[in-house]
């Protein structure tokens, strides 16, 4: 088996294949000289995660830090400890950029072309299950809107994927544009050396503040042994984000009133929370942005940085121009305006000589694609973290391979059929700007099971590590 990508995914995937399937062996290719994937790219102050490491961590390795939320160090120090304790780097090949992947028939076997990005030399390698742990999102740029005259700005301009080493912004005055996830960790981490530090959005996002530190969880890591401890807490926070999830699905109204509700507490009866937290769309249409310790309330309250609701006319030699006529100075400009959506990094992939394309296909079981054989790609949960459905769909494809181990197939593929699909929906419900603009380079979803994604970790459980193998769908060869 192969591998691509050596993040929390790709690490995941190879722990349970040399638990599950030893009978397996597998490399894992990663395009970059370093493991860790987003938790190794970013670099940007601030940099952590917006879900708490009960979840976003593995199963199998308790999260012993105090901090629940956590900053980006910590968490590839992690990622980085297991792939050592569990023997996984030395099975990693850095610097190969996979190409092109092309299925045999005859052989029952991928032909993977990667290129060595350091010395340029292209190298095959050939698999019978190829695992696909790449990501969603180019590693090499992220998105930036085409503003009017952004070629006019004299200032420094940054997006948070490329953050400059050892940038020093101490008395500089910071605009931040965006309203994500990435801009509420960065405006509060900022302000602790820059002279100013505004965040300047279209429209507002939902954001909510939990502490850094789970004092339960911490409770329970003292009284009970660390396995034990960090499955409760788990379960816990698992069951408490999906009961919130569905409420926010099914009362929006009554979500939506909570949620603010408890912003213009955090906030002050002072803040103007309709214009600046109020978002024209219901929880969970779009992600929910989650701060640690109020840290962005803080700094607003504190007067250390600013919000600003507008819309930006262009960009001026000294800053930007907004529609209502004010102009923001700035020394130093970040856009934290997205990423670029990439499904399996641009990899060309072939059946049997015939070009193959993905966005064409559908998803089955959120792990695999319509009538492509032998073939994985985690795709992970946008409503909680990640890294619970890279667990569930890593235990799937052990339980797929010892199937067929057991009754000698060498080929997997799930079949789609119209009648079995009802109708095509795209794979990604959120109506967040990065997955919108990329709704044509992703691949499909039904309307029904297998096909379609549920964005239920509860159900998914039950689905993929107890369902039937055997399920009229999939065709074993």
């Amino acid at each position: 088996m192969i591998i691509v990508g050596a993040g929390l995914s790709g690490i995941c995937a190879a722990y349970h294949l040399q638990k599950e399937c030893p009978d397996h062996s597998f490399t894992i290719l990663e395009m970059r000289g370093a493991l860790g994937g987003t938790w190794d790219l970013f670099r940007y102050p601030g940099v952590r995660s917006d879900s708490d490491m009960y979840t976003l961590g593995y199963a199998f390795r308790p999260w012993q830090d105090a901090k629940s939320v956590t900053d980006g160090a910590t968490i590839l120090q992690y990622i980085r400890d297991t792939a050592k304790d569990e023997n996984i780097e030395q099975k990693i090949r850095y610097h190969h950029k996979v190409m092109s992947a092309a299925w045999s028939s005859e052989q029952a076997q991928w032909i993977v072309t990667a290129t060595n990005t350091q010395t340029q030399e292209t190298l095959t390698y050939t698999c019978d299950f190829l695992f696909m742990c790449s990501g969603y999102y180019n590693y090499d740029q992220g998105y930036t809107p085409d503003f009017q005259g952004i070629q006019d700005y004299k200032g420094l301009l940054i997006h948070p994927q490329q953050w400059p080493k050892d940038l020093d912004y101490t008395n500089r005055r910071v605009l931040v544009i965006g309203s994500g996830a990435t801009a509420v960790t960065l405006v509060p981490a900022m302000t602790d050396k820059a002279e100013e530090v505004i965040m300047l959005q279209r429209s507002p996002s939902y954001v909510v503040s939990k502490p850094a530190k789970d004092k339960f969880a911490n409770f329970l890591k003292k009284a009970l042994p660390s396995k034990m401890a960090h499955r409760l807490v788990r379960r816990r926070n698992i069951l408490m984000e999906t009961f919130f999830y569905q409420l926010a699905r099914r009362r929006p109204n009554f979500a939506k009133k909570m949620l603010i509700k408890n912003l213009q507490k955090e906030l002050g009866k002072d803040f103007d929370v309709a214009t600046h937290f109020t978002p024209n769309y219901n929880p969970w249409d779009q992600r929910v942005c989650l701060i640690p310790d109020s840290d962005l309330f803080v700094a607003l309250k504190n007067g250390k940085a600013r919000v600003i609701t507008d819309h930006i006319h262009s960009f001026t030699e000294k800053g930007v121009q907004l529609q209502s006529g004010v102009e923001l100075s700035a020394d130093i400009i970040v856009t934290a305006t997205g990423l670029e959506v990439k499904f399996l990094s641009d990899m060309k992939m072939t059946i049997d000589g015939e070009a193959v394309d993905p966005t064409q296909k559908y998803v089955y079981r959120g792990t695999m694609l319509s009538d492509i054989p032998n073939f994985v790609q985690v795709i992970g949960y946008t409503n909680i973290s990640w890294t619970l459905k890279a667990g569930l769909a890593c235990e799937y494809v052990c339980r797929l391979l010892n199937y067929m181990q057991k009754k000698q197939f060498k080929t997997c593929i799930p079949r789609a059929t119209q009648d079995s699909l009802h109708t095509d929906e795209p794979l990604i419900d959120l109506s967040s700007g990065y997955f919108t603009r990329a709704r044509h380079k992703l691949p499909k979803q039904g309307s029904h099971d297998p096909w379609k994604l549920h964005q239920n970790y509860i159900r998914d459980l039950f689905k993929l590590r107890f369902g039937k193998l055997k399920d009229g769908v999939m065709e074993y060869k």
